[in-house]
């Protein structure tokens, strides 16, 4: 079992990651802006977070768990929107 303070730090580290992707977001969804933005890329970026989260389940660590279950909701939520103004 990993010890609470080292799960804090990593749930601390997950959602500074996760509100990195904000701004693409609002770009994205508000702006109606998608130049720039490489699908291939985040299809790349969303199957490393799945293979991330699948190792964080086999760990049994909830930051891995947390973190890279909202980064992919970030992703897909870009994706989508890309897909959306295309």
């Amino acid at each position: 079992m990993i010890p609470v303070w080292i799960e804090l730090i990593g749930v601390i580290a997950g959602l500074i990651g996760v509100i990195a992707w904000f701004p693409q977001i609002r770009r994205v969804w508000v702006e109606k802006k998608h130049d720039g933005i490489s699908l291939p890329t985040f299809g790349l970026v969303s199957t490393s977070l799945v293979l991330w989260l699948f190792y964080g389940i086999f760990i049994q660590s909830i930051a891995m768990i947390l973190a890279n279950i909202a980064a992919l909701s970030c992703i897909l939520a870009i994706i989508f929107g890309v897909l959306k103004l295309r």
